[in-house]
């Protein structure tokens, strides 16, 4: 029984690994276009570019790991008993139930597994996402301004410059300025400092020279500086955003008694608490879905669609219904009892039908609904 087990686990571990990685390497290409904004318009460099999809991953492998335990559990059943393998186990005399330990044990594996990445693994991804989201936005000279290009901005300004120095300054810097509609400005200068402010970047130009024309006069002027300022015309982000994802559980749980928060915000604090609670869980939940039909169902040699059918439309339902509770709580936070009973209610189904179902009583019932003692 032990070597059964034992197959059978090894048979849906490797089945959960292909369809986890194939589903999140789909996923992870489609979230990752949203960033290609910023590699062709912004020069964000490749390496900054894998790191923040590379944060991604966490939250997709939460979102992806129950439904994937579902398709190689109901896979790998399916599979054997099609070749027969469960038949000969149930004419041998093994249960159901002792049939299903290998998904009990897997079940309660990956949802160990992913109690730690909910808790641990997004918050820390999130915040380090949040950084690299703030830095890409607000640290303009190396990421937007790269050396010997010129950088047009999305308000008519044009920069130019040489080099970047360690220091963070600047080399051989010209900037074209056309924001305003009644003249034309261009400045050179030997040397630039990026500046950060509270009413967005700037750049201050050392040693150059500013030449101005006038576009309804023609009027030319000619101004040579020590320092001169250029704002961006963009306001910096003060601070960067905080979403309840990148907060620990006790964060999340305490929401509201923070006095930060509005109502609203507390509630959907705290839903993303008990979320991070019992969504790992889902993996045991629906890896018992996917076996209980195939085992305690009777077998059909025309094969076993019904019973898939069943089990496919059990977990969309469960699917469903989480995220619909889930945003009713973040509203009323009465509707986590249904959340949790969400979860609770299939695993115990499933618990009774694979100890103590037995296929013979629905034999008894007739097509018309009558009982045949």
């Amino acid at each position: 029984m032990k070597k059964l087990n034992l197959y059978i686990t090894g048979q849906i571990a490797v089945g959960f690994l292909l369809v986890t990685f194939s589903l999140m390497a789909i996923l992870w290409l489609t979230q990752s276009l949203r960033f290609i904004e910023m590699i062709t318009n912004k020069g964000l460099p490749l390496a900054m570019f894998i790191k923040m999809t590379s944060c991604l991953m966490p939250r997709l492998f939460a979102i992806l790991s129950p439904i994937s335990l579902f398709v190689a559990v109901l896979f790998v059943y399916n599979r054997m008993l099609s070749d027969r393998e469960l038949v000969v186990i149930k004419a041998a005399g093994i249960s159901p139930w002792q049939s299903a330990r290998a998904v009990l044990v897997m079940g309660i594996m990956v949802s160990i597994f992913a109690v730690y990445v909910n808790n641990s693994a997004i918050p820390a991804a999130e915040k380090k996402f949040q950084d690299l989201e703030w830095q890409v936005k607000n640290d303009v000279s190396h990421l937007m301004f790269r050396e010997g290009e010129f950088t047009t901005l999305e308000n008519n300004l044009t920069i130019f410059i040489t080099a970047h120095n360690k220091d963070g300054s600047i080399e051989g810097v010209m900037i074209n300025d056309e924001r305003n509609p009644k003249s034309k400005m261009t400045m050179a200068a030997q040397k630039g400092i990026i500046a950060y402010t509270d009413k967005g970047p700037r750049i201050v130009l050392i040693n150059g020279i500013r030449q101005e024309i006038n576009n309804q006069t023609l009027q030319f002027t000619s101004l040579s500086f020590d320092r001169y300022s250029v704002d961006f015309g963009a306001s910096q982000s003060k601070k960067r955003r905080n979403s309840a994802r990148s907060k620990t559980l006790k964060e999340l749980l305490g929401a509201a008694s923070n006095p930060n928060l509005t109502p609203s915000e507390a509630r959907r604090y705290i839903v993303e608490g008990h979320r991070r609670l019992a969504n790992p869980f889902y993996n045991l939940a629906l890896a018992l879905l996917a076996c209980t039909g195939l085992l305690v169902g009777n077998f059909n040699r025309r094969g076993q669609g019904k019973i898939i059918s069943i089990a496919i439309a059990a977990m969309v339902a469960v699917e469903a219904n989480d995220l619909i509770i889930g945003n009713l709580s973040a509203k009323n936070l009465y509707f986590l009892l249904l959340y949790y009973a969400n979860l609770i209610l299939p695993i115990i189904i499933c618990f009774y039908l694979l100890s103590f179902y037995n296929p013979a009583w629905t034999a008894r019932f007739r097509k018309n609904g009558e009982f045949k003692a």
